[in-house]
């Protein structure tokens, strides 16, 4: 199994990508969880076979990284993320700063206590999204957010590469988790036809594929980039997004 023995910490990982990345994980040997997510019940009801250790907080809170304890890990996974939208002539500054501080703020928090504890010939993979590569608009804040993770995770796979620590990124497009309750545009859709014919609907109108990624497909390849099969890739964004960037 691709992480028998191994030690994995996953932030966000109580729901949608991170969720299924523990699962996934767990299920391919892994013996040890940190489990990071700001949504505590939801955490708590994850189930998985292996030693599991929670933490409820915000990954941009400074005081949550000097209580929360990872231990020596083999891989993480930088998950966590909100979602928002608006254009900026009308997007207020507080809202500015609530994405950016989890998605930017927090990911440099995560990504920096996982680079002092993961041991070397490690891997890490960053979350970010094809938002963060092409522009829409009334994205800004969001997709300001994941360029500025695709630039982090390059910047660390120069820093961390003498140590044979691997940083890559992934760049999902439209993905079929949680995070699209928070855009308007889509919960309105959703309460007029259901969610899944708004999912169906909307990735027909935006991804040359005709359709979105489960949450699950993530997760493989995510495990792809964490495992030895991916050895000699680093400092790479694999964009998983049905043609939607072309």
């Amino acid at each position: 199994m691709r992480f028998e023995g191994k030690s994995i910490f996953i932030t966000g990982a109580a729901s949608g990508i991170g969720k299924a990345t523990a699962e996934l994980v767990a299920r391919e040997g892994a013996a040890r969880l940190v489990l990071v997510d700001a949504d505590e019940s939801k955490l708590d009801e994850l189930a998985l076979d292996c030693a599991v250790e929670r933490f409820a907080g915000n990954v941009a809170d400074l005081e949550f990284w000097s209580s929360a304890r990872i231990g020596p890990i083999d891989h993480a996974v930088v998950n966590a993320g909100v979602a928002g939208a608006g254009p900026i002539a009308d997007l207020g500054f507080e809202e500015w700063r609530r994405i950016l501080s989890v998605n930017l703020d927090g990911a440099f928090l995560t990504l920096q206590a996982a680079l002092r504890t993961i041991g070397d010939g490690g891997s890490i993979v960053v979350v970010a999204s094809a938002a963060g590569l092409k522009p829409e608009a009334g994205i800004a804040a969001y997709g300001s957010s994941k360029a500025g993770l695709i630039q982090l995770a390059r910047v660390a796979a120069k820093e961390v590469a003498g140590r044979r620590i691997r940083v890559n990124a992934i760049a999902p497009g439209g993905v079929e988790t949680p995070v699209w309750d928070a855009v308007p545009m889509f919960a309105d859709r959703a309460r007029e036809i259901g969610r899944d014919a708004a999912f169906a609907e909307l990735a027909a109108m935006a991804t040359p594929l005709g359709r979105f990624a489960t949450a699950e497909e993530i997760a493989e390849q995510i495990a792809f980039l964490l495992c030895d099969t991916a050895a000699t890739i680093t400092g790479s964004v694999l964009v998983s997004d049905g043609g939607y960037t072309l």
